[in-house]
Protein backbone atom coordinates (compact mmCIF):
# COMPACT_ATOMS: atom_id res chain seq x y z
CA UNK A 1 0.00 0.00 0.00
CA UNK A 2 1.45 3.29 -0.69
CA UNK A 3 0.34 4.89 2.22
CA UNK A 4 2.28 2.34 4.24
CA UNK A 5 5.10 3.09 1.80
CA UNK A 6 4.91 7.24 2.49
CA UNK A 7 4.51 6.46 6.33
CA UNK A 8 7.96 4.22 6.63
CA UNK A 9 9.97 6.87 4.12
CA UNK A 10 9.04 9.59 6.73
CA UNK A 11 9.71 7.63 9.68
CA UNK A 12 13.03 7.43 8.41
CA UNK A 13 13.84 10.99 7.35
CA UNK A 14 12.95 11.68 10.41
CA UNK A 15 15.11 9.59 12.44
CA UNK A 16 17.87 11.86 10.88
CA UNK A 17 16.12 14.83 12.21
CA UNK A 18 15.87 12.90 15.43
CA UNK A 19 19.61 11.84 15.73
CA UNK A 20 21.19 15.37 14.15
CA UNK A 21 18.26 17.62 16.07
CA UNK A 22 19.51 15.99 19.61
CA UNK A 23 23.20 16.19 18.82
CA UNK A 24 22.86 19.57 17.60
CA UNK A 25 21.06 20.31 20.94
CA UNK A 26 24.52 19.33 23.17
CA UNK A 27 25.93 22.63 21.81
CA UNK A 28 23.20 24.71 23.88
CA UNK A 29 25.21 22.97 27.11
CA UNK A 30 28.26 23.78 25.55
CA UNK A 31 27.15 27.64 24.93
CA UNK A 32 26.38 27.36 28.43
CA UNK A 33 29.75 26.48 29.89
CA UNK A 34 31.65 28.95 27.64
CA UNK A 35 29.31 31.66 28.78
CA UNK A 36 29.69 31.05 32.24
CA UNK A 37 33.61 30.66 31.70
CA UNK A 38 34.04 33.92 30.00
CA UNK A 39 31.78 36.01 32.71
CA UNK A 40 34.20 34.53 34.99
CA UNK A 41 36.95 35.42 33.31
CA UNK A 42 35.65 38.87 33.44
CA UNK A 43 34.37 39.62 36.68
CA UNK A 44 36.20 37.30 39.07
CA UNK A 45 40.04 37.68 36.94
CA UNK A 46 39.46 40.85 35.09
CA UNK A 47 40.49 39.33 31.69
CA UNK A 48 38.84 37.97 28.65
CA UNK A 49 39.47 36.17 25.85
CA UNK A 50 38.67 37.39 22.11
CA UNK A 51 38.41 33.51 20.91
CA UNK A 52 35.85 32.45 23.89
CA UNK A 53 33.81 35.39 23.09
CA UNK A 54 33.44 34.73 19.61
CA UNK A 55 32.82 31.01 20.17
CA UNK A 56 29.72 32.12 22.01
CA UNK A 57 28.25 33.30 18.51
CA UNK A 58 29.79 30.27 17.14
CA UNK A 59 28.57 27.42 19.31
CA UNK A 60 25.02 29.98 18.57
CA UNK A 61 24.81 28.91 15.09
CA UNK A 62 24.33 25.18 15.23
CA UNK A 63 22.21 26.12 17.76
CA UNK A 64 19.78 27.80 15.79
CA UNK A 65 19.97 26.35 12.49
CA UNK A 66 20.77 22.58 12.94
CA UNK A 67 17.48 22.57 15.27
CA UNK A 68 15.29 24.28 13.59
CA UNK A 69 14.09 20.58 11.81
CA UNK A 70 13.71 18.93 15.51
CA UNK A 71 12.06 22.07 16.79
CA UNK A 72 9.39 21.75 13.91
CA UNK A 73 9.42 18.13 13.83
CA UNK A 74 8.07 18.04 17.89
CA UNK A 75 5.83 21.04 17.14
CA UNK A 76 8.39 23.29 18.97
CA UNK A 77 7.08 26.26 16.19
CA UNK A 78 4.09 28.88 16.46
CA UNK A 79 1.22 28.13 14.39
CA UNK A 80 -1.10 30.82 13.58
CA UNK A 81 -4.46 29.12 12.44
CA UNK A 82 -6.86 32.17 12.40
CA UNK A 83 -8.16 31.32 9.27
CA UNK A 84 -6.72 27.52 9.00
CA UNK A 85 -9.79 26.39 11.73
CA UNK A 86 -12.53 27.18 9.47
CA UNK A 87 -11.62 25.10 6.42
CA UNK A 88 -13.00 21.82 5.15
CA UNK A 89 -10.86 18.65 6.25
CA UNK A 90 -9.92 18.43 2.54
CA UNK A 91 -8.61 21.94 2.16
CA UNK A 92 -6.58 21.68 5.47
CA UNK A 93 -4.93 18.33 3.61
CA UNK A 94 -4.27 20.21 0.39
CA UNK A 95 -2.79 23.11 2.59
CA UNK A 96 -0.61 20.77 4.47
CA UNK A 97 0.90 19.57 0.96
CA UNK A 98 1.31 22.83 -0.38
CA UNK A 99 2.67 24.39 2.59
CA UNK A 100 5.34 21.68 3.07
CA UNK A 101 5.86 21.80 -0.68
CA UNK A 102 7.00 25.51 -0.35
CA UNK A 103 8.92 24.74 2.67
CA UNK A 104 10.75 22.18 0.66
CA UNK A 105 11.39 25.01 -1.98
CA UNK A 106 12.23 27.64 0.32
CA UNK A 107 15.00 24.72 1.84
CA UNK A 108 16.54 24.48 -1.79
CA UNK A 109 16.94 27.40 -2.15
CA UNK A 110 19.02 29.05 0.57
CA UNK A 111 21.35 25.68 0.44
CA UNK A 112 22.02 26.66 -3.64
CA UNK A 113 22.42 30.46 -2.42
CA UNK A 114 24.67 29.10 0.57
CA UNK A 115 27.25 26.62 -0.62
CA UNK A 116 28.62 29.32 -2.65
CA UNK A 117 29.06 31.50 0.60
CA UNK A 118 30.66 29.24 2.70
CA UNK A 119 32.74 27.83 -0.53
CA UNK A 120 34.30 31.69 -0.66
CA UNK A 121 34.84 31.77 2.62
CA UNK A 122 37.29 28.52 2.75
CA UNK A 123 38.65 29.29 -0.32
CA UNK A 124 39.99 32.56 1.53
CA UNK A 125 40.50 30.84 4.45
CA UNK A 126 38.32 33.36 5.76
CA UNK A 127 39.01 34.24 9.42
CA UNK A 128 38.23 36.27 12.64
CA UNK A 129 39.68 39.72 11.81
CA UNK A 130 40.03 40.19 15.70
CA UNK A 131 43.49 39.39 17.34
CA UNK A 132 43.51 35.90 19.28
CA UNK A 133 40.05 35.51 17.22
CA UNK A 134 38.92 31.92 15.68
CA UNK A 135 40.02 30.46 12.39
CA UNK A 136 37.79 28.69 9.79
CA UNK A 137 34.87 30.98 9.62
CA UNK A 138 33.57 28.70 7.07
CA UNK A 139 32.44 25.71 9.72
CA UNK A 140 30.64 28.96 11.01
CA UNK A 141 29.14 29.19 7.64
CA UNK A 142 28.34 26.12 6.96
CA UNK A 143 25.76 25.73 9.81
CA UNK A 144 23.78 27.46 7.26
CA UNK A 145 23.26 25.13 4.77
CA UNK A 146 23.56 22.15 6.94
CA UNK A 147 20.63 23.22 9.19
CA UNK A 148 18.82 24.12 5.80
CA UNK A 149 19.59 20.16 4.90
CA UNK A 150 17.80 18.92 8.01
CA UNK A 151 14.69 21.61 6.99
CA UNK A 152 14.78 20.02 3.72
CA UNK A 153 14.97 16.31 5.39
CA UNK A 154 11.99 17.60 7.89
CA UNK A 155 9.90 19.13 4.50
CA UNK A 156 10.08 15.63 3.10
CA UNK A 157 9.29 13.68 5.86
CA UNK A 158 6.10 16.02 6.39
CA UNK A 159 5.28 16.35 2.63
CA UNK A 160 5.16 12.25 2.89
CA UNK A 161 2.97 12.25 5.22
CA UNK A 162 0.79 15.18 4.06
CA UNK A 163 0.20 12.84 0.37
CA UNK A 164 -1.12 9.83 2.67
CA UNK A 165 -4.99 11.03 3.05
CA UNK A 166 -4.82 11.52 -0.84
CA UNK A 167 -3.47 8.07 -0.98
CA UNK A 168 -6.34 6.31 0.93
CA UNK A 169 -4.36 6.25 4.20
CA UNK A 170 -4.71 7.95 7.56
CA UNK A 171 -1.77 9.71 8.98
CA UNK A 172 -0.81 7.63 12.36
CA UNK A 173 -2.20 9.90 15.74
CA UNK A 174 1.71 10.20 16.62
CA UNK A 175 2.83 11.46 13.58
CA UNK A 176 -0.25 13.78 13.44
CA UNK A 177 0.83 17.88 14.25
CA UNK A 178 -1.17 19.13 17.81
CA UNK A 179 -3.99 20.81 17.48
CA UNK A 180 -3.41 24.59 18.53
CA UNK A 181 -5.62 25.43 21.44
CA UNK A 182 -6.63 21.75 22.12
CA UNK A 183 -5.14 21.89 25.64
CA UNK A 184 -6.17 25.43 26.24
CA UNK A 185 -9.71 23.60 27.60
CA UNK A 186 -7.96 21.55 29.68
Amino acid sequence: MISARLESAARMLDLVVEHSGRLASWTGFALVLVMAFNVLLRYLFHTGSVAMQELEWHLMAPVSLLCIAYAIKHEGHVRVDILYGSFSLRTKQVLEVVSCLVAVAFSVIIIKLSIGYVMQSYLIGEKSPDPGGLPYRFLLKAMIPAGFLLLLVQSLAATLRALIPFFGGSIPPEAQPDKPFEHAAE
